[in-house]
């Protein structure tokens, strides 16, 4: 893959980027609009084809928080046509790297050393590069090890790049733009989080000792010495990535293994530490030589509080949505429904989220689930589906659900596809 040569970091040159992709954006509706009296269907997706591609090659030049967001879009398959998945789930960890004298420069800046002076050997070319960073190795006294590097930029650029994402993301993904506003909210603050590497460092050390007793799960070792708030060091895993193995597919038993281990590592982060590693995309974990799942990346992780707990987790009582002054007041609590509402708007959110806990919740009122149950899957999709077109949600004035809420769903949601793809059988004790 062709290396990058240079960022835009300044807000200008970043606005220049955005409205030059909206232009594109507004070109390929105009085509669209022309072919569309033709053969709708095909025009559709045709205009899908084409923006998804102008956006992931715009977004992939900017790379930082925007990208991110592209990735985080792509994991959601209800929220998008297949084509923006396609195209955004290349961030994952196939983003253009960036060449290796902008590397060389943010060494000299953290360290006042090049890559070569600090270590043995170091690869010239990243190994991988995603939306917010990219992996070299090195070697340092007989250990192999991987440096993640942040992009230029990233960080300062967060709030600006998310502002000029919006009239995008509304325009085209047909959001509700409180929830939208919500949303994004939440992202700022993740994505600030993320761009703090002395952050992550800490968190992947503490996270990573007290999770290590969880079967079948490796951490590598972090070096704080050669780590700054925009570089991060650990060891080099040996293995193979969980998303290229998933392409091919992972034979029984190691398919289950591989899927126990990470829901047994999700729950004990949820219900044991309240803190969790919030990112779950393959590109994040790696099946080790031994055949155990490594977890390579802690820069996403959401902390819950007391209150949130409690009043999230009680989604899961078998009894809950039988109990209609008990659902009515966990609704109102997470903010599905609201006081003020309508009972005819009380009546339609409660039947939509009522299912949605149902549908969500269903692999925890048994002790053992099959998620390779395309049932299952199917009947989740056509959900996502529907509600995504429903007018009374596209239209509401307020946000349907706490911020919190937001990191603590989508992992559940990437967990429940990992699991989907690995077609595993799982104990679901928690």
């Amino acid at each position: 893959m062709k290396e990058q040569e240079s960022i835009p970091t300044g807000k200008v040159q970043r606005a220049t980027k955005f409205i030059a992709t909206g232009a594109k954006i507004g070109t390929n509706y105009l085509k669209h609009y022309g072919k569309k009296l033709m053969n709708a269907e095909a025009a559709r997706e045709e205009l899908h084809q084409n923006n998804a591609r102008d956006i992931y090659q715009s977004l992939s030049q900017l790379k930082g928080s925007a990208l991110k967001v592209a990735q985080m879009l792509s994991m959601d398959k209800n929220l998008l046509p297949n084509a923006y998945q396609q195209q955004f789930a290349k961030a994952q960890y196939t983003a253009p790297p960036l060449s290796y004298p902008l590397v060389v420069k943010t060494f000299i800046n953290q360290f006042g050393k090049k890559p070569e002076e600090l270590f043995d050997t170091f690869t010239r070319s990243a190994v991988n590069a995603a939306s917010m960073g990219q992996v070299h190795k090195a070697t340092l006294q007989g250990k192999e090890l991987a440096v993640k590097i942040q992009y230029p930029g990233v960080g300062d650029s967060v709030k600006s790049d998310l502002a000029m994402v919006k009239p995008i993301a509304l325009r085209m993904f047909d959001l509700n733009q409180s929830e939208y506003d919500e949303f994004i909210q939440e992202v700022e603050e993740r994505l600030l989080e993320e761009t703090d590497y002395s952050l992550e460092l800490k968190r992947s050390i503490e996270l990573s000792e007290k999770s290590k007793g969880i079967s079948n799960t490796v951490f590598p070792v972090y070096y704080p010495e050669y780590s700054s708030n925009k570089i991060l060091t650990m060891d080099w895993m040996n293995g193979k990535p969980l998303g290229e193995l998933l392409k091919t597919g992972i034979e029984e038993p190691l398919n289950n293994q591989l899927g126990q281990a990470m829901w047994d590592f999700y729950h004990f982060q949820m219900h044991k530490l309240k803190a969790v590693h919030a990112d779950p995309h393959p590109g994040n974990f790696i099946v080790t030589e031994d055949e155990k799942l490594g977890v390579i990346d802690f820069g996403c992780v959401k902390e819950i509080s007391e209150d949130f707990y409690q009043k999230y987790f009680r989604l899961l009582n078998p009894d809950l949505l039988n109990n209609k002054e008990e659902l009515e007041q966990a609704f109102l609590q997470l903010r599905f429904i609201y006081k003020d509402d309508s009972e005819k708007e009380k009546k339609f959110f409660t039947e939509i989220f009522s299912k949605l806990v149902e549908l969500l919740g269903r692999p925890f009122r048994t002790t053992h689930f099959d998620f390779s149950y395309k049932a299952y899957f199917a009947e989740v999709y056509a959900f996502g589906e529907e509600v995504a077109k429903m007018k009374e949600l596209r239209e509401s004035k307020k946000a349907r659900g706490v911020k919190d809420a937001l990191y603590i769903n989508r992992t559940y949601f990437g967990l429940y596809n990992i699991l989907h793809d690995l077609k595993a059988k799982i104990e679901t004790r928690w």
